[in-house]
């Protein structure tokens, strides 16, 4: 009797399970490719959080849609987020333009690809489940996130399945994830079948992006403690306070475009506290292409301000579609001084007061106050968290 018991304890223990967001069990001895390609990184016995993340009571805006997030299918997302294999060529990821370093960012003004470089500055994908804005790319040609993941693996200059210019179609990529065994894998346990299908590849892709948040930031901090955005936040200095109000109140203009009285009206595009990008927001005066040459007017979407920098100060990569600014002295100087462009038809009403570029006239102590607000949106964790991470390193 003790014999059998002792054998049957063993076999229980050769498969020991774990359990998903779904409360189902998961024999971890049905996903050996999973546990030989991550090792720990990748445990689907005790996946990491993406679907009950704790999200602040201030914030209400979310632009998840459909596509709910799921500990499971955020995994794949991940896994798919960094493979290389995911272009033609295998040394490009989606990974390679959004370092978890730079808030998902980059720091070139223009991302290698498999067959050149992008046509604009990589943004930023940090608390984007948060926007009112739910189309993506600076020129928001992406009707939505599921469908903007796979563009850029058949766009021919970043990933390489373009089915054009001596590229493979995008089914050329399906053929050669369903070949690999921990894909097989991945998907049977996401999805309850291995085989791939684009839609499959979006879904858990977005999933992943969805899920990456930050609200640990000294502005988190003390809007917890406050009313509202307006009050002072007893965690601000005097200076950082000022740089809050400034961001929020609007600027009074006289006739001709000249600040006379007010804030800066920042807010009246980022709006607090997501700090996103208002969806009827035409482009900012900046219409130049990442090339140097032409102008590109259709630029009208931005990332959050949230990360822009790190808590040290540093900046996430340049600023704009084009990677023109590197400065935040030198954002705020730009909107401090809008000069109409010929040719500008597109540029945003709030930037031209009664038909003239904004002159704010700005101070010294006002862009320092701006700035050292800015710098209070800067979170620590999305830097560090395992679940964002490379699941390929060791």
């Amino acid at each position: 009797m003790l014999k059998r018991t002792l054998i049957l304890l063993l076999v229980a223990a050769s498969f020991s399970c774990g359990s998903d967001e779904n409360n189902e069990y998961v024999p971890v001895t049905m996903y050996p490719a999973v546990e030989a390609a991550f090792g720990s990184n990748i445990d689907l016995a005790n996946l990491s959080n993406y679907a009950n993340q704790s999200v602040p009571f201030y914030i209400t805006k979310s632009n998840v849609g459909t596509n709910t997030i799921t500990d499971k299918g955020a995994t794949l997302g991940r896994v798919l987020f960094y493979d290389k294999k995911l272009s033609s060529n295998n040394t490009i990821s989606c990974s390679s333009c959004h370092q978890q370093a730079n808030a998902f960012s980059d720091v070139a003004v223009s991302s290698s690809g498999v067959n050149g470089t992008t046509g604009r500055h990589s943004m930023r994908l940090v608390n984007n489940r948060f926007a009112n804005e739910t189309k993506f790319f600076w020129n928001e040609r992406a009707f939505n996130l599921e469908t903007q993941t796979t563009m850029p693996i058949k766009d021919h200059g970043e990933m390489g399945y373009s089915g054009a210019d001596g590229d493979e179609p995008f089914s050329g990529l399906i053929a050669k994830l369903s070949n690999i065994s921990y894909y097989k894998e991945l998907f049977k346990f996401v999805y309850g079948s291995e085989e791939i299908t684009e839609n499959k590849i979006q879904l858990a892709l977005a999933q992943f992006i969805k899920s990456i948040q930050s609200f640990d930031s000294k502005y988190d901090a003390g809007r917890a403690l406050a009313a509202n955005d307006g009050q002072p936040f007893t965690n601000f200095t005097p200076q950082e306070n000022q740089g809050k109000n400034l961001f929020l109140a609007p600027p009074v203009f006289d006739a001709t475009g000249n600040r006379t009285a007010g804030g800066l009206g920042c807010a009246g595009c980022h709006a607090a506290p997501e700090f996103d990008i208002d969806p009827n927001s035409r482009n900012n005066g900046i219409i130049g292409n990442i090339n140097g040459t032409g102008i590109d007017l259709t630029n009208t979407r931005a990332p959050s301000l949230r990360d822009l920098v790190k808590v040290n100060g540093n900046l996430n990569g340049p600023m704009m579609h084009t990677g023109v600014i590197t400065t935040l002295q030198a954002a705020i100087g730009h909107y401090g001084t809008i000069n109409i462009a010929p040719g500008n038809t597109n540029l945003d009403p709030r930037l031209r007061p009664n038909g003239f570029g904004q002159q704010l006239h700005l101070t010294a102590p006002e862009v320092d106050a701006v700035i050292a607000f800015l710098k209070t949106l800067a979170g620590t964790n999305v830097y560090v968290d395992r679940k964002w991470s490379d699941p390929f390193l060791d």
